[in-house]
């Protein structure tokens, strides 16, 4: 909000320091305050000021024809006013006058654009309070005064009781005509205010619900001024037809009518009382009789039913279904007489409700369409595809697939393209809305946790969604690699097969904080990397899958520009929570300790042989001999046994020396271990994953 606030000398330094006012000066500074406050027309005060003075305008117009349903008929052949009543719809009455008399304050000090600065852009405004009060004396402020001034206040209150011969009739006119006069100039406020809602804010109902029900509240104001007018109307009529009765009365001089009769404060004088016993009026004017020569026309359910003569809530709830009946039917069901002026209110009756509910059905149609727009296009859109895959003849999978991908993307944007929405923003304005988007969906993941917040908002402004329902690959094995995925929502399945190694399989589950596709990151660190990197892993969605995406130029541009990804820290960092650097590290431990197995197994071998060979050098020709006592001892058992084994003789004993000689000589031969590549042992091979070479070492990034 602009505004010019006087400016004040400073004091001299010798003088004291000005002390605090006092609440006597309250009226003084507000005072001044007022009157060099110059408000901004586009400023949010202003702004909002407007749409609670367009409610204001609204509430007056409703309160207004109110006054109509003072009169109702208080005994046979009299009128009354509702006292009680009216000093209520005065109250509120007098509030609406004081805010506008508010409003018209506020367009004193309200500045405007300069009609011949409207070149280019916006314009410039004119502050001046003296200027912006000519142009508006000049322009608008003949129609707030009027519509400001308590004209039926005035007129129920002081001129009507002031004057002597104040019946019921002419109270009604005066009040009717006054009303009339001045709702004019209130209903026409409304429509340049709406004008310079829509100017500032560019709608007047922010919410498509909103717009409907300020339409419907336009058409129900329509129709209670059309039944607070037939209700005054018909009481109008009634009494013309008193007056009239009255009047051949008077005419044939059989009877004396006079016309303070009519008016119930007359009730308790015997003269009436003897008149209302004698007297035709009640019987020529019964609305309730056909057969009557007065006709009543469209006046006559008024008097059918006892309307006129039942308490407010009652005569108002019946007057306003009436005005929606015939305004909605424009007016076809209206049974009219001859009356001209009858004739006339029916005509406009048929023409504005034809205006009106033509207006009506439009607005609210537009206003709820919007709503269902992005409906309407999704099912297009539907419509289209499914035409689309049974033209090219689709595998049934494949449209299943479809439109499952389909209906994911409608249920997680609704139908509203986001891209589009943040190009058409400047820049820093993107920035700030990326990183409110992002910034706390990008820290759940623990890599990003050692980063510092400007790499974080380069992050966020290059981040793009993903979406993947379930079954989808993301990448298989052996493809390229163009981005990298960090997953916000669902769960994906990684596995590899080692570049198709028989025997080989790995696989394991991407959750919520975790990322695929490190290659790319490693390849985007390469001094010299050209082609893009090759997926080592194949990736599938387990269910519907919502990420972000980083490209492979992103990933370079950070490599290029922040130096604190080249550190030892955020290395070890993205090593340990990478699922192919923890695939390759569970390999290499397991290959590890089976060699570890085996060098443990050939040493407890070679430690059992040496310890049987020790033992048989302590004394070798005793244990010779003993040997080939033994041998000896077999040949002969054997020999004894059978006579067939015989000829087995010679193989047995070359086989005894040659066991004999391969355990003296294995003192002269060193004993080989195992080969840790034995094929019985051996486990399929894990390449260990790339990693840039770096000449400089950078700790802190």
């Amino acid at each position: 909000m602009n505004s010019i606030i006087p400016s004040f000398r400073h004091l001299p330094s010798s003088s004291p320091p000005p002390r605090r006012p006092s609440t006597a000066n309250a009226p003084t500074d507000f005072f001044l305050l007022w009157r060099y406050q110059i408000f901004d027309p586009d400023s949010d005060i202003v702004s909002y000021w407007n749409h609670v003075f367009l409610v204001i305008c609204i509430m007056s117009l409703f309160i207004d024809p109110l006054y109509f349903f003072l009169p109702y008929v208080g005994g046979p052949a009299c009128l009354r006013t509702d006292a009680s009543m009216g000093v209520i719809i005065t109250v509120f009455r007098s509030m609406a006058d004081l805010l506008y008399l508010l409003n018209m304050l506020m367009k004193f000090r309200t500045a405007f654009v300069a009609p011949n600065s409207r070149v280019f852009g916006r314009g410039e405004l004119v502050m001046d309070a003296r200027e912006i009060a000519m142009r508006y004396l000049k322009s608008d402020f003949v129609i707030d005064l009027a519509a400001a001034l308590p004209l039926p206040q005035f007129v129920i209150w002081i001129v009507i009781p002031t004057t002597r011969n104040s019946r019921a009739d002419h109270a009604n006119n005066t009040v009717a005509l006054i009303v009339l006069l001045q709702y004019i100039p209130r209903l026409f406020q409304i429509f340049p205010l709406n004008q310079k809602i829509i100017k500032s804010t560019g709608v007047v109902a922010r919410t498509a619900w909103a717009g409907a029900a300020y339409n419907l509240l336009l058409y129900v104001l329509a129709s209670h001024v059309l039944g607070a007018i037939w209700y005054l109307c018909s009481i109008t009529r009634q009494f013309s037809c008193w007056k009239m009765e009255c009047a051949r009365e008077n005419a044939s001089k059989l009877l004396a009518c006079v016309p303070s009769f009519l008016d119930c404060n007359s009730l308790t004088k015997p003269e009436r009382q003897y008149w209302v016993n004698v007297t035709n009026v009640l019987r020529n004017c019964d609305a309730t009789n056909s057969l009557v020569d007065f006709k009543f026309g469209m006046f006559a359910d008024a008097f059918t039913t006892n309307v006129a003569s039942k308490n407010f809530i009652v005569k108002y709830l019946y007057c306003l279904w009436w005005g929606l009946r015939n305004l909605s039917s424009y007016g076809q069901n209206l049974e009219t007489s001859i009356y001209i002026w009858e004739n006339l209110f029916c005509i406009v009756i048929c023409i504005l409700g034809l205006i009106l509910f033509a207006l009506l059905i439009g607005n609210m149609q537009t206003s709820l369409q919007s709503m269902t727009v992005r409906i309407e296009e999704w099912r297009v859109k539907r419509r289209d595809t499914e035409e689309w895959m049974r033209h090219r003849q689709l595998p049934e999978n494949l449209q299943e697939r479809v439109r499952r991908f389909v209906q994911y993307k409608w249920l997680a944007t609704r139908g509203v393209d986001e891209e589009s929405i943040l190009q058409s923003l400047p820049l820093d304005l993107r920035r700030e809305i990326q990183r409110h988007l992002c910034i706390s969906l990008v820290r759940r993941v623990p890599f990003f946790s050692q980063v510092d917040d400007q790499f974080l908002d380069a992050i966020c402004e290059r981040l793009v969604s993903s979406l993947s329902t379930e079954g989808t690959y993301i990448v298989r094995e052996g493809d390229l690699v163009n981005e990298m995925l960090f997953i916000i929502r669902g769960q994906l399945e990684s596995s590899t097969t080692n570049g198709g190694r028989s025997g080989f399989f790995n696989s394991i589950a991407l959750r919520p904080g975790d990322f695929c596709g490190e290659e790319l990151l490693t390849w985007a660190l390469m001094p010299n990397s050209t082609s893009l990197p090759s997926s080592t892993r194949t990736v599938r969605a387990l269910s519907e899958v919502e990420a972000f995406a980083l490209q492979a130029d992103d990933l370079q541009f950070f490599a290029h520009q922040f130096k604190r990804l080249q550190s030892k820290k955020l290395q070890h960092t993205f090593r340990y929570y990478s699922h192919q650097w923890r695939t390759w590290g569970a390999c290499f431990i397991q290959a590890a300790w089976r060699r570890f197995k085996k060098r443990k197994m050939a040493k407890e071998l070679i430690t059992r042989e040496s310890s049987f060979y020790y033992r048989s050098l302590s004394n070798p020709e005793s244990y010779y001999i003993d040997d080939i006592e033994d041998e000896d001892e077999n040949i002969e058992r054997t020999s004894t046994d059978s006579p067939t084994n015989a000829q087995h003789l010679g193989a047995t004993i070359l086989a005894s020396k040659f066991a004999a000689n391969t355990r003296k000589g294995s003192n002269d031969q060193k004993v080989a271990v195992i080969d840790s590549s034995s094929n019985s042992l051996k486990m399929p091979k894990l390449f260990k994953p790339d990693e840039p070479d770096f000449s400089v070492d950078h700790e802190d990034g």
